[in-house]
């Protein structure tokens, strides 16, 4: 039999118990906002029992365990989404600045684009054939360095994009090693506070989030470790072991400033499968330096093929000598300097004696149409035409990806929301219940305690 004072004990636990309750709905309430926070469960059961004449007698209730509310297949489900979306927006990101660099639509029919100023050049090519004046000459050499600026500019924009992909490789590798620190950190206070029972959720739900953070930068795989600790590796590598940080990442020079990543301390370089640190290695190297290759090979042509039919030409006064362009690259051709001072000394005609048969123009202007060996057998207008539109599929493919991963994990979110996330009004419910409990157990401690003033003043 309990008493009076055991009944007064089964109040005064049943008063915490419903306390305990009023708390963790106040707190799921308090964190409905909170990115990663896991709705928490008050677990109540009977508590034990006592011997009495009738039988065991129970003793009220108690709380057991506040509980978590996650599904580790869904948080396992978002990291992997998280290292998907974060390859493929890095991709997005760095393709977009190389189309932007290009200054071309997808289908390459711009009008300031470097292929109109290329239909430009030869039509002045075929102006001067037609009619070799002054003028004709002056805005031949005009065209041309627009064409030479043209690429200077592209080439200096692509240059400028594989810097900043390099710099943002850096950044997400330092980002990373921060998550990684406070992994670790979060793992050794986990341990330390599930010590003597129970769980850490809020920590939990802090470092859930950490992962998916790193997940987003460099697909890491993750495993149990001692006392509810996680470890993480990547490519055979341990980053996180219980609650230390057993290596970081860091950057190095591949050479000829490809920059990857590599093990810190132990200095093993890095195969990646994901995340943004992949997206953006291989927009890079993909097709970035596809885009800068052909773009340098364009130029190159060009160069050459107009300076060997040029060099062979004479100007109206038989002078000879003098190469259109000079450079070797896109990042290097420019009209020669003598031809810009001075159009006159253009060397469009076939024979030093026949100075107005400009027979010379005419080929250049022809080269619009002539096939390059060294382009894949493809016109200048048609191999830059090639580089946009790869360039532009590429983006396409990334921009498609980049739609079907948000809906995913949009899906994934919401599925998690359903399992884990804060429901105002069922917490709202909650509140209620374990308020009227609440106030139910107190009356309980009124009613014994009139008791007990009662049974004290039958003795006196």
């Amino acid at each position: 039999m309990l008493g009076l004072f055991g009944t007064l004990n089964l109040a005064a636990r049943s008063l915490q118990t419903q306390m305990t309750g009023v708390e963790v709905a106040g707190h799921n309430i308090a964190n409905i906002n909170t990115p990663g926070y896991s709705r928490q469960r008050v677990n109540i059961q009977t508590a034990g029992t006592v011997d009495s004449a009738a039988g065991p007698q129970g003793t009220g209730a108690q709380v057991v365990q506040i509980q978590q509310i996650v599904s580790g297949l869904l948080d396992s489900q978002i990291q992997t989404q998280a290292s998907t979306s974060g390859y493929w927006t890095a991709q997005q990101t760095g393709l977009q600045g190389a189309q932007n660099g290009l200054n071309e639509t997808l289908d390459s029919t711009g009008s300031t684009g470097l292929s109109a100023q290329l239909d430009s050049l030869f039509n002045a090519f075929q102006d001067v054939a037609t009619s070799n004046t002054s003028a004709t000459q002056t805005q031949l050499i005009g065209k041309a360095q627009e064409v030479a600026k043209t690429f200077n500019q592209i080439n200096s924009q692509l240059g400028e994009l594989h810097t900043s992909l390099n710099d943002s490789l850096t950044n997400d590798v330092a980002s990373a090693n921060t998550f990684l620190t406070d992994i670790a950190r979060l793992n050794a206070q986990i341990s330390r506070a599930e010590a003597s029972g129970g769980n850490a959720n809020d920590l939990r739900d802090e470092r859930t989030q950490d992962l998916q953070n790193l997940s987003q930068l460099v697909k890491v795989t993750t495993s149990t470790g001692n006392n509810g600790a996680v470890n993480v590796t990547l490519g055979g590598q341990s980053l996180v072991a219980d609650g230390q940080v057993a290596d970081s990442l860091a950057t190095y020079d591949a050479g000829g400033g490809q920059m990857l990543v590599k093990m810190a301390t132990g200095g093993a370089p890095l195969t990646l499968t994901g995340g943004s640190m992949q997206g953006t290695i291989d927009a890079r190297d993909g097709e970035l330096a596809t885009t800068q290759t052909h773009l340098n090979a364009l130029a190159a042509n060009l160069i050459t093929a107009v300076n060997t039919v040029h060099n062979a030409g004479y100007t109206a006064t038989g002078g000879t000598g003098t190469s259109f362009f000079t450079g070797t690259n896109a990042g290097t051709i420019t009209v020669n300097q003598t031809l810009a001072d001075d159009p006159s000394r253009l060397q469009v005609s076939a024979s030093a004696t026949a100075g107005g048969d400009n027979q010379v123009a005419l080929q250049l202007a022809q080269l619009a149409t002539v096939a390059q060996a060294g382009l894949n057998n493809q016109t200048f207008t048609a191999s830059y035409a090639a580089t946009v539109a790869s360039l532009g599929g590429a983006l396409q493919t990334a921009n498609t990806q980049v739609s079907n991963q948000a809906a995913v994990s949009n899906m994934l979110t919401t599925q998690r929301g359903s399992v884990s996330g804060v429901n105002v009004d069922e917490e709202m419910t909650s509140l209620i219940s374990f308020q009227q409990a609440y106030s139910a157990s107190a009356s309980l401690v009124k009613t014994i305690d009139a008791m007990l003033s009662a049974t004290i003043a039958m003795k006196s």
